[in-house]
C-alpha cells in the first residue's frame, strides 16, 4: 500500500491509452472510510474489442458495480464529488494505492512517470 503525490498520480493519468489496446486500473481505498476499502480507478481508451474516440476515465466504487462513474476529461474526473459530496482531489491524502495495473505501486509508478 503506498501513497503517491497528486503530480505524479496526474502524470501517470497522462499517459496515452489510445494508441493500442491499453489502460490503466488502480485499486485504492480511502482511509477511515470503510464504505471504500476496495475501490478501482482509470483510463480507458481502446481495446481488441471497443475503440473510444477519446480517453475515459473512470471510477468503479463499489464491487457490486453500484457505483460506476464515468468522465471524458481529467478534469472532471478529480473534481467530481464522488466521495460522500467531495471529490478524490479534495481528499488525495487520504488515498492509499493498493497497486497499478495489477502490479506494486513501486514497480509499475516509475513505468509511468517515465523513470524506469
Amino acid at each position: 500500500m503506498e501513497k503517491i503525490a497528486f503530480d505524479d498520480f496526474k502524470k501517470m493519468m497522462e499517459s496515452d491509452v489510445m494508441s493500442g489496446p491499453s489502460c490503466i486500473e488502480v485499486e485504492f481505498c480511502i482511509d477511515n472510510f470503510s464504505e471504500y476499502d476496495s475501490c478501482w480507478l482509470g483510463k480507458m481508451g481502446g481495446s481488441n474489442h471497443v475503440k473510444f474516440e477519446r480517453a475515459l476515465y473512470w471510477y468503479g466504487l463499489k464491487p457490486d458495480g453500484s457505483q460506476p462513474y464515468d468522465f471524458e476529461s481529467f478534469d472532471d474526473f478529480v473534481n467530481a464529488p464522488v466521495f460522500r459530496g467531495k471529490s478524490i482531489k479534495e481528499i488525495w491524502d487520504s488515498v492509499t494505492l493498493y497497486s497499478i495495473d495489477g502490479c506494486t505501486v513501486d514497480f509499475m509508478l516509475p513505468v509511468y512517470l517515465g523513470l524506469d
